[in-house]
């Protein structure tokens, strides 16, 4: 595939060039364990490279024309359309991603480009009034200048583009890193776009390295005001401590733990249909994902049947074949972790109605119940193919039990009375929830974050204003002040 011979580099300051550091980050397809690409390891040289390029790039970039801002963005989007073959074949490659999955985040990549055509210009300045005659107060809208993002390896091309476009349509310039596990699609393919696209050489940068190289560069160099962080809530919690001792801007979307509640009155073949898609999508490697089925016992009998009799006909396999629905975990890490997590589960106790093994990096799907309600695995992130149904007896003990959790990103709730789910829907504590759908979704105007360890600040539409602008005023007096002295 061209794009991983093609974009093998770092991209700084408009050129692509290797990394300085003595080894290389190799980028392997997670199905099949091809070596897709090596890449020499940027080193915190190039990262100081790359945010000066950056503070020099973003003076002029922001005081260009918003019109001329929102041309690059239209032509971003007309070089993913002419390219969505390729990129869809890298999603799959790279990641493990399914067609189902790579179609998901193509069009919300899509989506997001177009959102950031509007936000170049949107941000509006004001006029107060002032208690002192003839003072006038303006409040401008100005770009927080360079921004850091760091995205992670579910969603890459998504999620970098989720941060790096409003970003750039501000008026800001970025350096950009993605996880060593996803380089292409999350760093040097985004590169690639905006430099088709006509991006001035500087305004983005990407470097493809890991902290066991740069340490903490990357959030510790002077020059970032904001620092956009997608990823675990431990790293998340370590992301936040840095910024701050440094008074750094940090947008934190972390983890999730969510919770798919299924009431008495529910639609439980429907239920079943949002419940499925909601924890098994992309082999359950979602921040969103329904970790938790909490079914009323009145229909927990029925919805688990039909729940894992759906489960049973999904197909594990290569992401290549469309008919796939469930293709590799990211690494062997990941899917050693995940079948141990079950194994111990069902060891304490549980009830494995469905246990799925493992080979290679393909791990089948697993539903346990019988849980006991202090199991570790109730109250943490699983990144992988594994659902727990979680009998309750009444809404109040649902509500309890969906907030027994340190995270609160997103969440469902189905019922036949709409309004009914929304009065639980506002007791769960989360950033998010759907009432009679899945638990999986990101719109680019509705603000998207979470609450307790899933993260702080806000994402999409007028949340990107405030995330990665700043405000400053200035005030006019007009005729002479009056000084005390």
């Amino acid at each position: 595939m061209s794009f991983f011979t093609e974009l093998a580099h770092q991209y700084i300051d408009g050129e692509w060039r290797p990394g300085s550091g003595s080894w290389d980050i190799i980028d392997f397809n997670p199905y099949d364990g091809e070596k897709l690409a090596s890449i020499p390891v940027a080193t915190a040289v190039e990262v100081d490279q790359a945010y000066r390029a950056a503070e020099r790039a973003q003076v002029p970039w922001g005081e260009t024309n918003p019109y001329a801002r929102r041309a690059v963005f239209e032509k971003a989007l007309r070089v993913i359309e002419d390219r969505e073959q390729e990129i869809t074949e890298t999603i799959i490659a790279e990641l493990g991603g399914t067609h189902v999955k790579a179609a998901f985040e193509l069009h919300l990549a899509k989506e997001f480009l177009r959102e950031a055509m509007q936000l170049a210009l949107r941000p509006e300045g004001r006029i107060l009034p002032s208690p002192v005659d003839g003072k006038e107060n303006r409040v401008y809208r100005l770009p927080v200048g360079v921004v850091g993002v760091i995205s992670p390896f579910n969603f890459p091309f998504l999620l970098s583009i989720k941060s790096v476009a409003p970003a750039l349509a501000l008026g800001n310039a970025v350096v950009l890193k993605p996880h060593q596990n996803t380089p292409i699609c999350g760093g040097s393919l985004v590169g690639k776009l905006f430099e088709d696209a006509g991006l001035p050489p500087g305004v983005l940068n990407v470097v493809i390295t890991d902290i066991a190289e740069i340490g903490d560069a990357l959030l510790e160099h002077p020059v970032p005001r904001a620092i956009s962080f997608t990823g675990s809530d431990k790293v998340g919690r370590h992301v936040a401590t840095v910024c701050a001792a440094s008074f750094k801007r940090a947008i934190l979307e972390l983890g999730g733990n969510s919770a798919l509640i299924v009431l008495d009155d529910a639609d439980i073949d429907y239920a079943v249909d949002a419940a499925v898609f909601s924890r098994y999508v992309h082999q359950g490697q979602v921040c969103m994902a329904a970790n938790r089925v909490l079914v009323d016992r009145s229909v927990e009998k029925e919805f688990t049947e039909k729940f894992v009799a759906k489960v049973r006909t999904l197909k594990v396999g290569d992401p290549s074949d469309p008919a796939t629905h469930i293709g590799p975990l990211i690494n062997s890490q990941q899917a050693d972790a995940v079948t141990a997590l079950v194994d111990q589960t069902v060891e304490a106790g549980a009830t494995a109605l469905l246990h799925g093994g493992a080979e290679g990096n393909l791990v089948s799907p697993s539903v346990l119940t019988g849980i006991a309600t202090d199991s570790p695995i109730l109250g943490q992130e699983i990144f992988g193919p594994v659902a727990l149904i979680v009998p309750f007896d009444g809404e109040d003990e649902a509500v309890r039990i969906a907030n027994d959790t340190p995270y609160g990103l997103s969440g469902a709730v189905h019922t036949a009375d709409i309004e009914r789910g929304v009065r639980i829907a506002k007791r769960i504590e989360t950033g998010m929830i759907h009432i009679n759908d899945g638990t999986v979704h990101d719109e680019p105007i509705v603000p998207f974050g979470g609450e307790k360890h899933s993260g702080s600040g806000r994402l999409n539409g007028e949340s990107m204003i405030e995330a990665f602008t700043t405000q400053k005023w200035i005030s006019v007096q007009h005729g002479r002040s009056r000084f005390p002295f």
